[in-house]
């Protein structure tokens, strides 16, 4: 399923407020409390930005934003009541967005929601870069400069998959149901399609670039180039 925000967060009635008012507002946002749920949550949905707090009980908001940079680019705002200059350029230095001291005004903190959110829909929803390819969401094209990359309708609802979970391990039972609608395709069907799209996009496909293939798991399509 797919949010808008998730706010990681163990003051239990700022984040309730949050999120209700995130909701009310258009905004569609989770909230859980700790690491564990965090992650439980990500590897079940897909959100397009984390409000991250520091403290967090025995966990800690700056190990949490490491851990999903070495996966993700989704934008991460740091909310927390620390203060010092030290605590802002950690979070900052570490892949943090932007830093949001508490307590927060609800309406400040939707518009720098909002403004996020918008860039990062304008710049990377319906337009996904990665390498020297670009994938068109909207025309369902993919490009190379100004050229175009013919694909046949489930390679390209393949790639588009992958892209835009790029950076993240993707399992082959996943793709299976999200991408064909059924989980008894077989792998021989997906491995074809995996090669035809790496005879198009990768310059040498036996040893691809973007495309790498997670043993015994499934494919990740990774775009930090």
């Amino acid at each position: 399923m797919r949010y808008d925000c998730l706010i990681v967060d163990d003051e239990k009635a700022l984040s309730q407020s949050t999120c209700e008012f995130f909701n009310m507002f258009g905004i569609k946002t989770y909230w859980v409390a700790d690491k564990a749920s965090c992650f439980d949550f990500l590897s079940k949905n897909r959100v397009e930005l984390i409000l991250l707090d520091i403290n967090l009980g025995q966990d800690s908001g700056f190990e949490i934003c490491k851990e999903l940079r070495r996966t993700m680019d989704v934008p991460i705002l740091f909310i927390s009541a620390r203060r010092s200059d030290d605590d802002i350029l950690l979070a900052l230095n570490i892949g943090g967005d932007d830093y949001i001291q508490k307590p927060y005004s609800l309406n400040i903190l939707m518009a720098k929601v909002k403004t996020v959110l918008k860039r990062y829909s304008s710049n990377g929803e319906n337009n996904i870069v990665f390498g020297s390819f670009s994938l068109d969401l909207q025309r369902e094209k993919l490009m190379q400069g100004a050229n175009e990359i013919k694909l046949k309708a489930m390679e390209y609802k393949l790639l588009a998959y992958l892209v835009q979970n790029k950076n993240r391990t993707i399992t082959k039972d996943e793709l299976f149901q999200k991408v064909w609608g059924d989980v008894i395709t077989s792998e021989g069907t997906l491995n074809v399609h995996i090669r035809r799209l790496r005879e198009k996009i990768e310059e040498n496909p036996n040893e691809p670039r973007f495309i790498k293939t997670v043993w015994g798991t499934g494919y990740v399509l990774e775009s930090g180039f």
